[in-house]
Protein backbone atom coordinates (compact mmCIF):
# COMPACT_ATOMS: atom_id res chain seq x y z
CA UNK A 1 0.00 0.00 0.00
CA UNK A 2 1.33 3.51 -0.80
CA UNK A 3 0.42 6.88 1.43
CA UNK A 4 -3.58 5.43 2.06
CA UNK A 5 -4.54 4.51 5.25
CA UNK A 6 -6.28 0.97 5.48
CA UNK A 7 -9.58 2.73 7.08
CA UNK A 8 -9.93 5.14 4.49
CA UNK A 9 -9.05 6.77 0.90
CA UNK A 10 -6.61 9.51 1.03
CA UNK A 11 -8.30 12.58 0.29
CA UNK A 12 -8.63 13.87 -3.10
CA UNK A 13 -8.14 17.93 -4.56
CA UNK A 14 -11.79 18.92 -3.70
CA UNK A 15 -12.07 17.34 -0.07
CA UNK A 16 -8.68 19.16 1.02
CA UNK A 17 -10.15 21.93 -0.52
CA UNK A 18 -13.17 21.68 1.35
CA UNK A 19 -11.57 20.75 4.61
CA UNK A 20 -9.36 24.02 4.39
CA UNK A 21 -12.20 26.22 3.68
CA UNK A 22 -14.16 24.06 7.27
CA UNK A 23 -10.91 24.90 9.37
CA UNK A 24 -10.41 28.33 8.32
CA UNK A 25 -14.36 29.03 9.02
CA UNK A 26 -13.74 27.25 12.41
CA UNK A 27 -10.99 29.50 13.15
CA UNK A 28 -12.88 32.84 12.36
CA UNK A 29 -15.80 31.88 14.65
CA UNK A 30 -13.57 30.84 17.27
CA UNK A 31 -11.65 33.73 17.55
CA UNK A 32 -14.64 35.69 17.21
CA UNK A 33 -16.14 34.13 19.71
CA UNK A 34 -13.01 35.27 21.87
CA UNK A 35 -13.04 38.94 20.46
CA UNK A 36 -16.66 39.06 21.59
CA UNK A 37 -15.89 37.35 25.14
CA UNK A 38 -12.78 40.23 25.77
CA UNK A 39 -14.99 42.82 24.31
CA UNK A 40 -17.61 41.69 27.29
CA UNK A 41 -15.61 41.74 29.69
CA UNK A 42 -13.92 45.18 28.75
CA UNK A 43 -17.49 47.05 28.36
CA UNK A 44 -18.58 49.11 31.51
CA UNK A 45 -21.88 47.84 33.23
CA UNK A 46 -24.32 49.29 35.31
CA UNK A 47 -24.58 47.90 39.05
CA UNK A 48 -27.35 49.87 41.48
CA UNK A 49 -27.20 52.99 39.66
CA UNK A 50 -23.31 52.86 39.26
CA UNK A 51 -21.57 52.26 36.30
CA UNK A 52 -17.89 50.69 36.80
CA UNK A 53 -15.35 49.80 34.58
CA UNK A 54 -14.77 46.96 32.31
CA UNK A 55 -13.09 44.34 33.81
CA UNK A 56 -9.42 45.08 32.10
CA UNK A 57 -9.69 48.28 33.58
CA UNK A 58 -6.58 49.56 35.80
CA UNK A 59 -8.50 50.25 38.83
CA UNK A 60 -9.54 46.76 38.76
CA UNK A 61 -5.89 45.50 39.16
CA UNK A 62 -4.39 48.46 41.27
CA UNK A 63 -4.70 46.05 44.66
CA UNK A 64 -2.15 43.78 43.52
CA UNK A 65 0.65 46.18 43.02
CA UNK A 66 0.95 45.61 47.34
CA UNK A 67 3.38 42.86 47.80
CA UNK A 68 2.21 41.90 50.96
CA UNK A 69 -0.81 40.90 49.34
CA UNK A 70 1.10 38.58 47.30
CA UNK A 71 3.58 36.68 49.99
CA UNK A 72 0.97 36.84 52.64
CA UNK A 73 -2.30 35.83 51.81
CA UNK A 74 -2.01 34.86 48.32
CA UNK A 75 0.76 32.94 48.43
CA UNK A 76 -0.84 31.63 51.84
CA UNK A 77 -3.33 29.98 49.81
CA UNK A 78 -0.80 28.51 46.87
CA UNK A 79 0.95 26.70 50.17
CA UNK A 80 -2.00 25.35 51.57
CA UNK A 81 -2.98 24.01 48.18
CA UNK A 82 0.36 22.38 47.46
CA UNK A 83 0.32 20.92 51.35
CA UNK A 84 -2.78 19.24 50.73
CA UNK A 85 -1.91 17.66 47.46
CA UNK A 86 1.52 17.28 48.64
CA UNK A 87 0.76 14.93 51.03
CA UNK A 88 -2.49 13.39 49.63
CA UNK A 89 -0.58 12.35 46.69
CA UNK A 90 2.15 10.41 49.03
CA UNK A 91 -0.55 8.75 50.82
CA UNK A 92 -2.57 8.10 47.73
CA UNK A 93 1.02 6.44 46.27
CA UNK A 94 1.55 4.25 48.80
CA UNK A 95 -2.22 3.42 49.26
CA UNK A 96 -2.48 2.25 45.34
CA UNK A 97 0.42 0.38 45.71
CA UNK A 98 -1.33 -1.74 48.65
CA UNK A 99 -4.60 -1.97 46.99
CA UNK A 100 -3.19 -2.84 43.45
CA UNK A 101 -0.75 -5.91 45.01
CA UNK A 102 -4.19 -7.00 47.72
CA UNK A 103 -6.37 -7.07 44.62
CA UNK A 104 -4.30 -8.67 42.23
CA UNK A 105 -3.77 -11.43 44.83
CA UNK A 106 -4.71 -14.88 44.17
CA UNK A 107 -6.15 -15.60 47.63
CA UNK A 108 -9.75 -15.22 47.15
CA UNK A 109 -10.43 -14.07 50.97
CA UNK A 110 -8.16 -11.08 50.14
CA UNK A 111 -8.68 -10.45 46.50
CA UNK A 112 -12.63 -10.16 46.86
CA UNK A 113 -12.83 -7.75 49.88
CA UNK A 114 -10.17 -5.59 48.13
CA UNK A 115 -12.87 -5.78 45.19
CA UNK A 116 -15.69 -4.40 47.45
CA UNK A 117 -13.64 -2.10 49.26
CA UNK A 118 -12.19 -0.29 45.68
CA UNK A 119 -15.74 -0.05 44.55
CA UNK A 120 -17.19 1.45 47.53
CA UNK A 121 -14.76 4.19 47.67
CA UNK A 122 -14.88 4.36 43.33
CA UNK A 123 -18.88 5.10 44.12
CA UNK A 124 -18.48 8.08 46.69
CA UNK A 125 -18.04 11.46 45.71
CA UNK A 126 -14.89 13.12 47.09
CA UNK A 127 -16.81 15.70 48.87
CA UNK A 128 -19.20 13.31 50.88
CA UNK A 129 -16.07 11.92 52.34
CA UNK A 130 -14.79 14.70 53.24
CA UNK A 131 -17.74 15.59 54.79
CA UNK A 132 -18.05 12.19 56.51
CA UNK A 133 -14.42 12.93 57.67
CA UNK A 134 -15.01 15.72 59.09
CA UNK A 135 -18.10 15.52 60.83
CA UNK A 136 -18.26 12.11 62.10
CA UNK A 137 -14.47 11.41 62.79
CA UNK A 138 -13.36 15.20 63.49
CA UNK A 139 -10.15 15.41 62.21
CA UNK A 140 -10.19 19.04 60.95
CA UNK A 141 -10.39 20.13 58.05
CA UNK A 142 -7.19 19.89 56.66
CA UNK A 143 -6.78 15.85 57.44
CA UNK A 144 -10.33 15.55 55.74
CA UNK A 145 -9.35 17.14 52.65
CA UNK A 146 -6.17 14.79 52.78
CA UNK A 147 -7.42 11.29 53.71
CA UNK A 148 -10.59 11.76 51.23
CA UNK A 149 -8.22 12.52 48.26
CA UNK A 150 -6.15 10.17 49.45
CA UNK A 151 -9.14 7.79 49.60
CA UNK A 152 -10.47 8.09 46.59
CA UNK A 153 -7.18 8.84 44.04
CA UNK A 154 -5.27 5.91 45.83
CA UNK A 155 -8.27 3.28 44.41
CA UNK A 156 -7.75 4.97 41.16
CA UNK A 157 -3.81 5.03 40.86
CA UNK A 158 -4.14 1.32 42.77
CA UNK A 159 -6.64 0.02 39.78
CA UNK A 160 -3.94 1.84 37.19
CA UNK A 161 -1.18 0.10 38.67
CA UNK A 162 -3.20 -3.81 38.63
CA UNK A 163 -3.60 -2.92 35.31
CA UNK A 164 -0.35 -2.60 34.54
CA UNK A 165 0.84 -5.71 35.71
CA UNK A 166 -1.96 -7.77 34.09
CA UNK A 167 -0.75 -6.25 31.25
CA UNK A 168 2.52 -7.76 31.34
CA UNK A 169 3.89 -10.90 29.62
CA UNK A 170 3.29 -13.74 31.89
CA UNK A 171 6.71 -14.93 31.15
CA UNK A 172 8.18 -11.93 33.41
CA UNK A 173 6.65 -13.59 36.50
CA UNK A 174 7.71 -17.03 35.32
CA UNK A 175 11.20 -15.96 34.80
CA UNK A 176 11.73 -14.37 38.52
CA UNK A 177 10.11 -17.54 40.21
CA UNK A 178 12.65 -19.87 37.73
CA UNK A 179 15.50 -17.91 39.36
CA UNK A 180 14.14 -18.66 42.94
CA UNK A 181 11.60 -15.33 43.49
CA UNK A 182 9.07 -15.45 45.79
CA UNK A 183 5.83 -14.32 44.05
CA UNK A 184 6.16 -11.17 46.34
CA UNK A 185 9.84 -10.61 45.42
CA UNK A 186 8.42 -10.95 41.74
CA UNK A 187 6.17 -9.01 41.68
CA UNK A 188 8.17 -5.68 43.40
CA UNK A 189 11.37 -6.62 41.42
CA UNK A 190 10.40 -7.35 37.91
CA UNK A 191 6.79 -6.66 37.69
CA UNK A 192 5.76 -3.52 39.46
CA UNK A 193 8.73 -1.33 38.06
CA UNK A 194 7.41 -2.03 34.47
CA UNK A 195 4.05 -1.53 35.15
CA UNK A 196 4.66 1.86 37.00
CA UNK A 197 6.67 3.15 34.15
CA UNK A 198 3.97 1.85 31.57
CA UNK A 199 1.17 3.44 33.98
CA UNK A 200 3.48 6.55 34.55
CA UNK A 201 1.06 9.23 32.45
CA UNK A 202 -2.23 7.74 33.73
CA UNK A 203 -0.55 8.29 37.36
CA UNK A 204 0.32 11.68 37.39
CA UNK A 205 -3.13 12.33 35.53
CA UNK A 206 -4.36 11.39 38.32
CA UNK A 207 -2.40 13.57 40.28
CA UNK A 208 -3.03 16.34 38.51
CA UNK A 209 -7.07 15.80 39.19
CA UNK A 210 -6.02 15.60 42.48
CA UNK A 211 -4.37 18.90 42.44
CA UNK A 212 -7.11 20.68 40.94
CA UNK A 213 -9.96 18.77 43.78
CA UNK A 214 -8.16 20.16 46.74
CA UNK A 215 -10.37 22.87 45.64
CA UNK A 216 -13.33 21.20 47.44
CA UNK A 217 -11.58 22.00 50.60
CA UNK A 218 -13.06 25.36 49.99
CA UNK A 219 -16.65 24.06 51.44
CA UNK A 220 -15.40 22.09 54.47
CA UNK A 221 -13.66 25.09 55.20
CA UNK A 222 -9.80 24.67 54.40
CA UNK A 223 -7.53 27.59 53.66
CA UNK A 224 -6.66 26.53 50.29
CA UNK A 225 -6.17 28.81 46.95
CA UNK A 226 -9.45 28.85 46.44
CA UNK A 227 -11.39 29.69 49.41
CA UNK A 228 -8.55 32.33 50.17
CA UNK A 229 -8.79 34.43 47.01
CA UNK A 230 -12.42 34.21 45.78
CA UNK A 231 -13.62 33.94 49.67
CA UNK A 232 -11.76 35.91 52.11
CA UNK A 233 -10.23 38.20 49.66
CA UNK A 234 -12.89 39.02 47.50
CA UNK A 235 -14.98 39.86 50.88
CA UNK A 236 -12.58 42.04 51.90
CA UNK A 237 -11.95 44.21 48.90
CA UNK A 238 -15.48 43.89 47.72
CA UNK A 239 -16.88 42.40 44.30
CA UNK A 240 -15.02 45.10 42.58
CA UNK A 241 -12.31 42.67 42.53
CA UNK A 242 -14.14 39.38 41.70
CA UNK A 243 -13.17 38.98 38.58
CA UNK A 244 -9.60 39.76 39.11
CA UNK A 245 -9.40 37.69 41.47
CA UNK A 246 -10.74 34.52 39.71
CA UNK A 247 -8.35 35.29 37.01
CA UNK A 248 -5.64 35.66 39.17
CA UNK A 249 -6.72 32.12 40.66
CA UNK A 250 -6.98 30.35 37.55
CA UNK A 251 -3.64 31.32 36.50
CA UNK A 252 -1.88 30.04 39.29
CA UNK A 253 -3.64 26.82 38.61
CA UNK A 254 -2.89 26.55 35.44
CA UNK A 255 0.83 27.29 36.50
CA UNK A 256 1.22 24.20 39.47
CA UNK A 257 -0.94 21.94 36.68
CA UNK A 258 1.25 22.36 34.20
CA UNK A 259 4.58 21.96 35.98
CA UNK A 260 3.45 18.86 37.24
CA UNK A 261 2.47 17.98 33.37
CA UNK A 262 5.78 19.10 32.69
CA UNK A 263 7.81 17.29 35.45
CA UNK A 264 6.01 13.79 34.79
CA UNK A 265 6.58 14.20 31.28
CA UNK A 266 10.48 14.69 31.86
CA UNK A 267 10.15 11.82 34.78
CA UNK A 268 8.61 9.43 32.18
CA UNK A 269 11.57 10.62 29.47
CA UNK A 270 14.21 9.42 32.26
CA UNK A 271 12.94 6.69 33.64
CA UNK A 272 12.53 5.30 29.72
CA UNK A 273 15.89 5.48 29.25
CA UNK A 274 17.28 4.49 32.23
CA UNK A 275 15.27 1.24 31.95
CA UNK A 276 16.13 1.02 28.35
CA UNK A 277 20.09 1.19 28.94
CA UNK A 278 22.36 -1.33 29.97
CA UNK A 279 23.51 -0.46 33.55
CA UNK A 280 21.35 -1.36 36.67
CA UNK A 281 22.52 0.39 39.52
CA UNK A 282 19.66 -0.30 42.31
CA UNK A 283 21.28 0.04 46.15
CA UNK A 284 21.49 -3.81 46.76
CA UNK A 285 24.36 -5.54 44.01
CA UNK A 286 22.04 -8.93 44.34
CA UNK A 287 18.81 -7.89 43.89
CA UNK A 288 20.44 -5.66 40.58
CA UNK A 289 21.54 -9.41 39.11
CA UNK A 290 18.07 -11.53 40.09
CA UNK A 291 16.31 -8.30 38.11
CA UNK A 292 19.22 -8.67 35.05
CA UNK A 293 18.49 -12.45 35.59
CA UNK A 294 15.09 -12.29 35.07
CA UNK A 295 14.37 -9.65 32.43
CA UNK A 296 16.86 -11.69 30.20
CA UNK A 297 14.99 -15.32 31.02
CA UNK A 298 11.76 -13.60 30.45
CA UNK A 299 13.02 -11.91 26.88
CA UNK A 300 14.32 -15.84 26.08
CA UNK A 301 11.46 -17.43 26.58
CA UNK A 302 9.03 -15.37 25.12
CA UNK A 303 11.28 -15.26 21.77
CA UNK A 304 10.18 -17.63 18.90
CA UNK A 305 11.60 -20.48 19.01
CA UNK A 306 12.89 -19.73 22.74
CA UNK A 307 13.28 -22.41 25.56
CA UNK A 308 9.99 -23.82 27.08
Amino acid sequence: MSGSSVLFDAPGPKARRNSLISSIIAGVLILGGLAWIALTLAAPRESGGITLPGYFDGSRWEIFSDSELWSFVIFQGVAGTLRAALTASVLALVLGVLLSLLRSSEIAWIRRPTAVVIELIRGMPVLLMMLFILLVLSTGAFWAVVAALALYNGVLIGEALRAGLASLPRGQREAGLSLGMRPLQSKMLVEFPQAFRQMLPIIVAQLVVLLKDTSLGFIVGYPELLRINMNNLSSFYGNRYLFSFFAITLVLYLIMNLSLSWFARWLSKRTASKSSGKRLDPDDPNQAILVAEANAAARQSEAPGGAH
